[in-house]
Formats: C-alpha cells, structure tokens, sequence
C-alpha cells in the first residue's frame, strides 16, 4: 500500500518536472533563444559544455538539460510501473505511453534545431512543425496525468457505451488541442513580429501568422462552448464528487484563460503573460483529461428484482 502512494506521488511529481521543462521551452521560444546551441543537437555549439556561453545559449543549454531530466523520469516511472503493476494493467500502458510521447518530443526538438526552425527563423514549415510539437505535448501530459490517476487506483475510462456523454467529451478533448496548436502558431507569429521585430510586409509567413492572429480568440470561444456543453453533461449525468469537482475547475480556469488571452493581446505578448497563458492552457488541457477519466468509467449494471415465490398458504 506504501510503494503505490509511492508510486502515485512520484508519477503526479514527474507531471510537474514534465510542465516546467514544456514552459522553459515556451520561454526559449519566447526569447528567440532557440538558436543558442546553434545547429548542433544534442552537442551545444559542438561542445558538450559550451565555454563563455551567451544568455541565450545559457536559455537554451538549461533547456536541454531539464528535458534529458525530464526524460530520465519519465524511464523510471515507466520501469517502476512494470515492476510494480501486473501484465496488461493499464498504468503500465499508461507509462509506456509517456515514454514515447517524451521520446518523439525529443525527436521534434532535435529536428527543430537540426533545420534550422529557431530564433527568428522565417520558414513556412516552422509553423507547420510548432502545430505538430504543441499536440504531441498535449499527448504527452495527458499520458502522464492518467497515469498518476489510474496508479492510484481509480478505474480505466471506458469509452463505449457511453452514449452522447462520450461524443461530447471525446469533441471536448479534440477541440482543446486543436486550439492548443492554433496557441502555439499565433505565439509563433508574436515572436517573430513583436520580438524578431520583422514586419508583416517582410515575410510571408509573418504575414500570414499576424493575419490569422485574430483567429485564436474566435476559436477559444468556440472551444469554451464545446467544452462548457461537455462539462455540463458530465455534471448532470454523472454528478460524482470527482466530475463535479474537476468540471467546476475546469470551467473557472477556462473563464480566467480567457481573461488573460485578452491580456495578452492589449499588452502585445510579454513574455511573463506568455508563459502564464501557457500554463493555464497546460493545467486547463489537464483538467480536462481528468474529468474525463474520472466521468467515463463503467457503470454499475442494474439488477432486476427477482419476483419472491408466492407461499403455500398466499
């Protein structure tokens, strides 16, 4: 009983390291010091240690270290699980997933540095790339939030026979990332303009980005009524302690992203107010995943009443 709370802890722990790495990575984005190590991955300026490092080499060296870290916990959770759960239990799944959601963020960073899509790098395929980055990232933590979930005992999700509840929390997950990716290439486009200082007549992809930025807030809205609509039946038809719980946060963090996306537009993107919105969407995206897991389990069959023998003497 001891080594699970262990195990639980250690698995909502590596959630934690796993949200710090993804916001200094938003900051390096932010910053334009993602060319820091130059084109050399996993070196830093073809060193191991780079020597008389820039600030913006320190960002990004710093990065990478966190992520390896980042890494190595995510191994230990997955090899705890199959030492700790039996074949086929589903937070060895789980873990294993995380493992290869950590794996391919690894794998998008390195292609990130090795073309060159850094700084205030103007190619189109970057922004195709950050879409991509910002949905494995959504995958990953999602990975990782059931996994301290289901270690803790609580039941797998259950996705058929569920009915409308089903549809509308599964449109509710896919809607989130959607708009998670539309985040990620609008911040795109507010580093290259705001920070880069590159004008939407001096790039075609700036262009493009600063024309598609008002079309974040549209999609939020949108997203916040599909969501809003799924958490709602969740409470209605489910109204356990967990989904009540979890919906009622969900909705506030909704309305307080909201709030400061607005923010973020008036004050033109600082970086601070960035990565607060990232985190937000972060801890939002978790929510979310937790309802979800916590509403969509197997429901109790009802029992039909056996009618009693009528006696001899009725």
């Amino acid at each position: 009983m001891l080594e699970a709370k262990r195990y639980t802890q250690f698995a909502w722990g590596v959630l934690g390291i796993n949200l710090v790495v993804i916001l200094w990575g938003a900051v390096v984005r932010a910053t334009g010091s993602g060319a820091g190590c130059g084109s050399h991955w996993p070196l830093c300026q073809g060193e191991i240690m780079p020597r008389a490092p820039r600030i913006e080499t320190i960002i990004e060296f710093s990065h990478r270290l966190s992520s390896g870290l980042a890494l190595v916990s995510v191994l230990v959770l997955l090899i705890w699980a199959l030492r700790r759960f039996p074949a086929g239990h589903i937070v060895r799944k789980s873990a294993l997933a995380s493992l290869i959601f950590i794996l391919l963020e690894a794998v998008i960073g390195a292609g990130l540095v090795l073309l060159e899509y850094v700084a205030f790098n103007q190619s189109v395929a970057r922004a195709y790339w950050m879409a991509g980055h910002l949905i494995n990232t959504f995958l990953l933590l999602a990975a990782l939030t059931l996994t301290a979930w289901w270690s803790a005992g609580h039941a797998p999700w259950q996705w058929r026979r569920q009915g409308v509840l089903g549809w509308l929390l599964g449109a509710a997950l896919v809607a989130l990332m959607v708009q998670g990716a539309s985040g990620g290439i609008t911040a795109l486009g507010d580093t290259l303009n705001l920070a880069g200082g590159i004008a939407p007549t001096e790039s075609v992809l700036v262009g493009q980005l600063v024309a598609l930025r008002i079309y974040h807030p549209i999609l939020a809205f949108c997203v916040g009524g599909v969501v809003a609509l799924a958490t709602w039946s969740a409470m209605q038809q489910r109204p356990g302690p967990a989904t009540v719980r979890w919906g009622r946060l969900l909705i506030g963090l909704f309305v307080v992203e909201l709030v400061l996306g607005a923010v973020n537009v008036a004050l033109k993107a600082p970086v601070t107010i960035q990565i607060v919105h990232l985190l937000l969407a972060d801890l939002l995206w978790i929510t979310l995943v937790l309802l979800t897991a916590s509403t969509l389990v197997p429901q109790p069959t009802a029992v039909r009443a056996v009618p009693t023998p009528a006696t001899a003497g009725d």
